[in-house]
């Protein structure tokens, strides 16, 4: 990441504010502190590493949680003693499990939002592999397990389809496209690429 920590003036305590800011939505995350062995960690990892002034301890986002930020871009301010760090969440950034420190309780995500922060967690899931988590049971098992747990999600799908309950359909199509999301994750497919192949369809289309 091109950024030259050395323009940042640190405070007294060796301390800088850190706007953290979801890079898609623009939504401020959270205020939090970093130090310069945090920014730098942040820059090398491309995940957020932040100062607790608490605990007075070095802390890296998402660690215990899986909530953890990737690190779009860094930016500094004109003055050099604050920053804006713009982020993609896998998960809330707050402790109270709210996705935004600054968010009430009427805040709501997107459909969007909902699916980039359980991709987040999937790709966690699989890279940290807790354990008691089903999500790691799939990855231990293999690609042939999630395939076949994709075909049987789908077939409870349509089968949920054909019958009038819509809350059987809206559970099955979540559970499919759960499913869905970890086969994704397994092959090394994002989101960016499924959007951009729909994009591309619909420019198409538009064309036609």
């Amino acid at each position: 990441m091109n950024f030259d920590i050395d323009k940042v003036k640190f405070d007294e305590r060796g301390l800088v504010p850190a706007i953290i800011q979801d890079a898609q939505t623009r939504e401020v995350l959270t205020l939090a502190y970093m130090n310069r062995e945090s920014l730098q960690r942040t820059l090398e990892t491309n995940e957020t590493w932040l100062w607790s002034r608490s605990r007075n301890e070095l802390w890296h986002k998402g660690e215990t949680s899986g909530n953890t930020q990737e690190v779009i871009d860094v930016k500094i301010d004109c003055d050099g003693d604050a920053l804006v760090v713009r982020v993609k969440p896998a998960g809330p950034a707050c402790h109270t499990g709210a996705r935004s420190c600054f968010a009430d309780d009427e805040t709501t995500f997107s459909l969007s939002q909902t699916l980039d922060q359980l991709y987040g967690l999937i790709l966690y899931r699989q890279r940290e592999r807790p354990a008691n988590s089903y999500t790691t049971y799939l990855f231990d098992q293999g690609l042939d397990k999630i395939l076949k747990k994709v075909g049987e999600e789908a077939t409870e799908t349509v089968v949920a389809a054909k019958n009038e309950s819509q809350t059987a359909l809206v559970e099955e199509a979540s559970d499919l496209i759960y499913h869905l999301l970890v086969l994704l994750v397994a092959r090394n497919i994002s989101l960016d690429q499924i959007r951009d192949e729909l994009v591309a369809r619909h420019q198409t289309g538009e064309k036609k």
